[in-house]
Parts: C-alpha cells; sequence; structure tokens
C-alpha cells in the first residue's frame, strides 16, 4: 500500500488542533479573529499579477550573499516563498515540508527556491539553521518586495496587545521596527523576470501545497523547452 502524501493544510490543521486544546480561548479567539480579518480583506487585484513583468530587485540571503533577482534567473525559474519570521510556529511547519516535498522537485527542474522573510538575517538565520534547510532564505530588508507585491498585513489591534503582552511587538521580534508581516504568499518568476504564478494565503495557517507549485514549474519548463 502506498504511503498517503504528505499535505500541508493537514500539518496546519494540527497545528491549529493542538492551540483549541491548549491554549486560553480568549487567547485564541485573538489567532483566529486576525485571521479571519484578513481572509474577509483579501482582494486578489491588490497583489501582484500573473503576466506582470518585474523589475529586477535583490534580497540578503541569511548567509551572507546578495541575491540577485536577474542573476538567478540566468540559472531557470525563481519560486519565492514569503514566510512570517523565525519563531512563526507555522512556518516552522512549512519551511521543512518546503524543504522535504518543494526543494528537490524544484532542484531537479532547474529552478531555484527562496524562502523570504523581512526579519534582519541575524535573526532569520535561527530557522535556517533549525531544520537545515536545502534552499535560499533571504531578508527582505523593511518589507521593501513584500510592499511592492502587496502581500503585507498589519496586526490588528487586538493582535499588537496579545503581543505586547508576551514581552514585546512582532517589530522587535523582526528588527523591522514595525506590525507588519507579509501574507504567505508563493511568486513563480519566469526567466524573462513575468510573473507565471501567485498564490496569496490570507489565513497564515492555509499555505501553498508543494505539488501545485511543482505543477507550475513543471508547465514553464515544458514551454522553455
Amino acid at each position: 500500500m502506498s504511503t498517503p502524501k504528505e499535505s500541508l493544510r493537514q500539518l496546519l490543521a494540527n497545528l491549529h488542533a493542538e492551540r483549541v486544546a491548549s491554549w486560553e480561548p480568549a487567547v485564541l479567539q485573538v489567532n483566529i479573529d486576525q485571521r479571519q480579518t484578513l481572509i474577509d480583506n483579501y482582494e486578489p487585484s491588490k497583489h501582484v499579477q500573473v503576466g506582470q513583468k518585474l523589475d529586477n530587485f535583490s534580497l540578503e540571503e541569511v548567509d551572507g550573499k546578495t541575491l540577485v533577482l536577474d542573476e538567478l534567473l540566468a540559472k531557470g525559474p525563481v519560486a519565492l516563498v514569503f514566510f512570517r519570521f523565525a519563531g512563526c510556529p507555522a512556518c516552522n511547519i512549512a519551511l521543512p515540508y518546503y524543504k522535504r516535498q518543494l526543494a528537490p522537485a524544484l532542484q531537479e527542474l532547474g529552478a531555484t527556491l527562496v524562502g523570504v522573510s523581512p526579519q534582519v538575517p541575524e535573526r532569520l538565520v535561527e530557522i535556517k539553521r533549525r531544520h537545515d534547510l536545502n534552499f535560499l532564505v533571504a531578508t527582505d530588508r523593511d518589507n521593501a518586495l513584500g510592499r511592492r507585491f502587496g502581500i503585507l498585513y498589519t496586526y490588528d489591534e487586538a493582535s499588537q496587545k496579545a503581543s505586547l503582552a508576551k514581552g514585546g511587538g512582532i517589530g522587535e521580534t523582526t528588527g523591522t521596527g514595525t506590525w507588519e508581516l507579509p501574507q504567505p504568499t508563493v511568486v513563480l518568476i519566469d526567466r524573462d523576470r513575468v510573473v507565471r504564478f501567485v498564490e496569496v494565503s490570507p489565513d497564515w495557517l492555509v499555505r501553498s501545497e508543494a505539488d501545485a507549485i511543482v505543477e507550475q514549474v513543471r508547465a514553464l519548463s515544458a514551454v522553455a523547452a
């Protein structure tokens, strides 16, 4: 009997179930309400679109290298996976999942995978080391690219109060000094700097499955061939 394909949706649903069983109801409700607000306010027309041609840009890889889009595209398509920050529990489920289920397939197809967060490199490097990630992890300094892509959100008032009650704002954790974070997002860019696939997840406990991304890269590779 074959083993069922690993599902990121199920892994994140398990995380939520654990919280339902263990968190104080009021604390849990703040989390649920913030995610629901983001779902309710989500407008696909406001973020980067398929078919859009991008200007060149650079990101800071956590190991010190500057990643320039045009240089990455010289090797093949680039898949950007935006995530929140190194201490985010959902990100610590999603990124290892992408290590197992996505990175090897993209490597075979000649595509480059880059995990992207606004967190400063000296703090962001923690998640790469913790999971021995086999793909690039980079800082989007000051959320510059996330803002251009239209994928940022700001903590609502209840979430800000909850964060401060734990000892500090999210801006202190990320090193950005703001309440802004990217919504989990996948952007696939072809060698002409044209966006070929976009998936934004306003609910950070629902993120792109690896198979969907691989399918898009495979289709892109077939066209290029």
